[in-house]
C-alpha cells in the first residue's frame, strides 16, 4: 500500500521534526517536506514535481513571514489539489472562521495523538470528512448557529477604491487571463511580491479564489474592455 504524502509547515524546528518523526514511524506516512514558514513551503514546493506534491499538508497559524492562513490561501490557488489540515495549539473562533475561509480542509489542535492525526488524515483523503478537534467542533457549531447569512463578509459591497493602484494593476493582469509569473514579468516584481499582493486583494474582496475576484472586476466593470 501506498504511503500517504504529507507535508509538515511549522516555524518550531522541534516541533516539526518531531511530528515528522511519529508520523513516519508509523509506516503509513512519507513526510515529502517540512518548512518553517509559509514563503519556505511555497519555495520548496516549486522544486517538486506534482507526483511529489503532498496530498495533505499540516499547517500551523501562527509563523513569521507568512502565516498558515496567508499560506493556504495563496496555495489553495495554485495547487487545487492538495488538502490542508490546520494543527495549531489556538482554538479561537476567529481563528477557526478564517481557516474555513482561506480553503482549509479542517481543523486541528496539536496534543491530539499521532494515532489520531493519521486517522483524521486517511478520513479526508478516504471519505472526504472535515476533520475537526472535538472542542473546535463546538465551538463551529456554536459560531454558525450565531451567524447570520447577511453577517457574512462575502456580502459586504466593494468598491476600486478598496485595492491599492498596485493591486489593481495585479487585478488587471488577472483579469487578462495572465498567470502570477506573467504579471510580475509585466509589473517588473517578484511572483512572491505578486502573490502576497492577490492575498491582499483577495482579504479586501472578501472572496478566497480569483475566479471570485475576476468575477467582482468584471461584474463591477472596473476595467474597460473593447
Amino acid at each position: 500500500m501506498d504511503k500517504i504524502r504529507v507535508a509538515i509547515v511549522d516555524d518550531k524546528r522541534f516541533l516539526r521534526s518531531n511530528l515528522a518523526d511519529q508520523l513516519q514511524y508509523s509506516n503509513q506516512i512519507e513526510v515529502v517536506l517540512t518548512a518553517g514558514n509559509g514563503i519556505d513551503f511555497l519555495q520548496q514546493m516549486e522544486n517538486l514535481s506534482s507526483t511529489q506534491y503532498p496530498l495533505v499538508v499540516l499547517m500551523d497559524i501562527e509563523m513569521p513571514e507568512m502565516d498558515g492562513l496567508e499560506t493556504v490561501l495563496i496555495a489553495k490557488e495554485i495547487y487545487p489539489d492538495i488538502q490542508f489540515l490546520m494543527l495549531t495549539a489556538f482554538s479561537e473562533d476567529e481563528k477557526i472562521f478564517e481557516a474555513v475561509k482561506v480553503g482549509a480542509s479542517g481543523y486541528l489542535l496539536k496534543d491530539e495523538s499521532i494515532s489520531k492525526i493519521i486517522a483524521f488524515i486517511k478520513e479526508l483523503l478516504n471519505e472526504g470528512t472535515v476533520p475537526m478537534s472535538p472542542i473546535v467542533a463546538r465551538k463551529t457549531l456554536m459560531m454558525l448557529k450565531s451567524v447570520n447569512n447577511h453577517d457574512l463578509p462575502e456580502n459586504k459591497a466593494v468598491t476600486p477604491s478598496v485595492l491599492s493602484e498596485r493591486e489593481m494593476q495585479i487585478l488587471e493582469g488577472i483579469v487578462d487571463g495572465l498567470n502570477y509569473h506573467q504579471v510580475a514579468d509585466k509589473l517588473f516584481i517578484s511572483p512572491h511580491t505578486v502573490r502576497k499582493h492577490i492575498a491582499n486583494i483577495y482579504e479586501k474582496l472578501h472572496v478566497s479564489n480569483k475566479t471570485a475576484a475576476i468575477k467582482i472586476a468584471l461584474k463591477k466593470n472596473w476595467f474597460k474592455r473593447s
